[in-house]
């Protein structure tokens, strides 16, 4: 069945949860059953100025004429089926708590305690989480870096291939593809790969969600033959903030371990304004995605062309294949920054606090910045503008040492499975004191939320170096006990 296709169209017009929420919305019962706030009669004045009431009449739980999320029927069955269809998935599970619980879930679905899975170190915290709940060990594998751009890329078929010979027990491997910069490796032939020795492939695609619906964007993960892939629907699509979608295809995967691994970690009370969403997502993307996403890239495309032109400025694209580096989403919009002399974290105050302008991601060097469906002609003019006056009101300084702290993601020694750490004993001790110990935090700038230091790793100076730079320049850490980062927790011997 293609996405042209009549047939396919025309089921894809519905939207069974949206249908029945509307009726339900709509229906003047009595209403006996939670939440308490009984479809918005008792809101607050403050919640009712600032959304109205009209969220709050649909803020219904699972009723019958819904389903559950967790043994979907009725509605809820018919709108997953319905989007399994539109991404190209053998079956779609809905979430509402983020593609966070999708990794886990994939993860604990996948491996048991003790078993091996194969992963980049640029994996998103909640991957880490997957680990301490499944108690699997990870295998680091060094993605490629640009020290030009300060970029982590993706791993490489060689490398993959060459721990997968060392290590013939491995149960599963994860990708992130794309990074949050829109870099995209070499997943054909990743997949090939593990096809070969018969393990199942994770993605996190968390940010890969529109992919498929426009040929001018790198091709989805499930498309080149992914296991699994976790998407984000509310990050680039038009579902809500924690509202994404778990795919699988194939026979490698159980389904039925996906789905009881999902009940460990999803709200038993999930929200169907949440859940309508990703049916009203998958609905505009089916009928109206290719459209939609020509414009964005069009826009995309200006942003790009513009921002090149201003001086002192760098805009991050794709020329040619490399290691770790095989594709590029332009929907993804990188500045390098660094010859203004100033830093990313710098840069993204001043278009907050003077320019009107807010960044997905700053970054000592740069910015990266999501350009979505729901941008328009007069964001983008905006954002030019945006840089084309921070270029006149500062000048290069070459000797600004943005890039002085060492890269932190190559991976140190695992002395303990993340599990283990996560329960063993701790004590928080002066941060000078922490070099050579074992670290009992999950600890990472956030976004992009890739942890610069996780339980069970050896802590090195380089990595303490990395988070006072980011620190010291204002960005946010997020972990760590003590937020002022004058204490760390280690595992006590």
């Amino acid at each position: 069945m293609t996405r042209s296709s009549d047939f396919f169209l025309s089921r894809q017009e519905s939207t069974p949860l949206i249908d029945v929420l509307t009726t339900l919305k709509n229906k003047p019962d009595a209403a006996f059953y939670v939440p308490g706030h009984k479809r918005g009669q008792g809101i607050s004045d403050s919640l009712r100025y600032l959304l109205g009431e009209g969220v709050f009449q649909a803020d219904i739980p699972e009723l019958p004429e819904l389903g559950s999320l967790f043994a979907p029927d009725e509605a809820m069955a018919k709108a997953q089926i319905l989007a399994s269809e539109a991404f190209g998935a053998d079956r779609t599970w809905f979430l509402v708590n983020g593609s966070t619980c999708g990794i886990i879930a994939a993860i604990a679905a996948t491996c048991n305690p003790g078993d091996k899975i194969i992963v980049p170190r640029n994996v998103h915290q909640s991957f880490i989480m997957g680990l301490i709940v499944s108690g699997a060990v990870p295998i680091f594998l060094n993605p490629e870096y640009d020290p030009i751009w300060d970029l982590t890329l993706s791993i490489t078929p060689s490398s993959l291939e060459k721990v997968l010979k060392e290590n013939s027990d491995v149960k599963a491997v994860f990708l992130v593809y794309p990074t949050y910069h829109g870099v995209c490796g070499d997943i054909r032939s990743i997949v090939a790969i593990t096809r070969r020795y018969n393990i199942p492939l994770l993605v996190d695609e968390a940010h890969g969600a529109h992919f498929k619906f426009h040929d001018a964007l790198p091709p989805s993960a499930l498309s080149l033959g992914a296991d699994l892939t976790v998407q984000s629907t509310h990050k680039v699509l038009g579902a809500m903030t924690q509202a994404s979608m778990l795919h699988i295809q194939g026979a490698r995967i159980d389904p039925q371990k996906i789905s009881q691994a999902l009940q460990l970690v999803e709200s038993t009370s999930p929200s169907y304004i949440l859940l309508s969403s990703l049916d009203g997502a998958r609905q505009q993307m089916a009928l109206q995605g290719e459209r939609l996403l020509t414009h964005t890239i069009e826009l995309a495309q200006i942003a790009v062309e513009n921002i090149k032109k201003i001086d002192n400025l760098g805009v991050l694209e794709f020329t040619e294949k490399r290691p770790g580096f095989h594709d590029l989403d332009i929907t993804r919009l990188t500045v390098n920054v660094t010859a203004l002399g100033i830093s990313g974290l710098e840069v993204d105050d001043i278009f907050r606090e003077k320019l009107q302008v807010t960044a997905e991601l700053p970054m000592l060097s740069h910015l990266a910045f999501v350009i979505s469906i729901g941008n328009t002609k007069k964001d983008i003019n905006q954002l030019i503008n945006a840089f084309r006056i921070l270029n006149h009101s500062f000048s290069s300084s070459p000797d600004l040492p943005l890039s002085s702290a060492p890269h932190p993601l190559h991976p140190s020694p695992l002395k303990l499975s993340p599990r283990e750490a996560f329960f063993a004993p701790k004590q928080s001790v002066a941060i000078e004191q922490c070099i050579g110990k074992i670290s009992g935090e999950l600890i990472c700038p956030y976004p992009p939320g890739i942890p610069v230091l996780m339980p069970g790793e050896i802590i090195t100076s380089e990595a303490i170096a990395y988070l006072k730079k980011i620190q010291k320049l204002g960005g946010m850490i997020t972990g760590c006990t003590d937020t002022n980062l004058n204490k760390l927790s280690i595992i006590l011997n």
